[in-house]
């Protein structure tokens, strides 16, 4: 049976008047509807897509990217709430369905919650659940101290932020150390500061073992941290690009620079800067 849930690369095998079957290695079949092939697709061909339920339950192809896979972890708004639970907007046509057993608080419409992604027995169809710790184990631990990880921002608490590390572990971060703008539901890059006794994890988003950085490349490397370890910017970057990203003089980001750099903890290219 094709797996549904993750994206699979299947074979054109015939032509329908509502689109093409692809099939697996063992002549299993799926329809990949008219309005997702793309230009050129023919009998004979490999494409990878994504399977799943249509509303009316028949196992789908599509070329569309969810916004979440199966036993991932991932924000989601809440599109509608029935008397048989909430359905999630994750980038397909069908909603994705959250039944109420799965909901720690009664969803409602508009909100954001974090969801896991797995496939009901019984039904037979994918289903989310937002009571997402029974998902996550601390107890074999695949990442030490020091690593750089996956975080997946969750929800605040007294002493900090929850996060889920590498869509495996639980994590927090501790509220004095959050130096940077962060909302429910960011995938950002972090690094394992400490590993208890107990395997709870406390997580940073500064590497660690670092020398005091002065605030002017603290928060060029918290920027480079948010958005993929890149910035448009070089040492020759107009002060006006400078003060619109970074809302500092020129002066104050090549000083940043040159301490970071002298770190080893950026690389300068033409086309601006990246994380080492």
């Amino acid at each position: 049976m094709i797996p549904l849930g993750t994206f699979t690369t299947l074979k054109a095998a015939r032509q329908q008047v509502q689109g093409i079957y692809l099939e697996d290695e063992a002549g299993d079949e799926v329809l990949l509807p008219n309005k997702y092939i793309p230009n050129g697709f023919q009998i004979g061909d490999e494409i990878s897509v994504f399977v799943y339920t249509d509303s009316e339950d028949r196992i789908i192809a599509t070329t569309l990217k969810p916004k979440i896979e199966l036993h991932q972890f991932a924000c989601l708004e809440v599109m509608a709430v029935t008397k048989f639970g909430a359905f999630l907007d994750w980038g397909l046509e069908k909603d994705l369905f959250v039944p109420f057993r799965e909901q720690k608080l009664k969803m409602k419409t508009g909100n954001f919650y974090i969801v896991y992604l797995y496939n009901d027995d019984e039904s037979d169809r994918l289903v989310a659940s937002a009571k997402i710790h029974k998902y996550l184990s601390n107890e074999e631990l695949t990442v030490k101290e020091g690593d750089q990880v996956d975080v997946l921002i969750g929800e605040p608490t007294d002493l900090g932020v929850n996060v889920i590390v590498n869509n495996k572990h639980r994590g927090l971060i501790f509220r004095n150390e959050i130096f940077q703008n962060i909302d429910l539901g960011d995938e950002i890059k972090g690094y394992i500061k400490k590993v208890r006794d107990d395997n709870r994890l406390t997580v940073s988003l500064q590497a660690q073992g670092l020398p005091n950085i002065e605030p002017s490349a603290m928060r060029l490397l918290d920027y480079l941290t948010m958005n993929k370890g890149y910035i448009s910017l070089t040492d020759k970057s107009r002060p006006e690009e400078i003060m619109a990203k970074l809302e500092m003089s020129k002066k104050a980001f090549k000083k940043a620079l040159g301490s970071l750099y002298r770190q080893k903890l950026v690389r300068l290219e033409k086309n601006g800067t990246y994380l080492a």
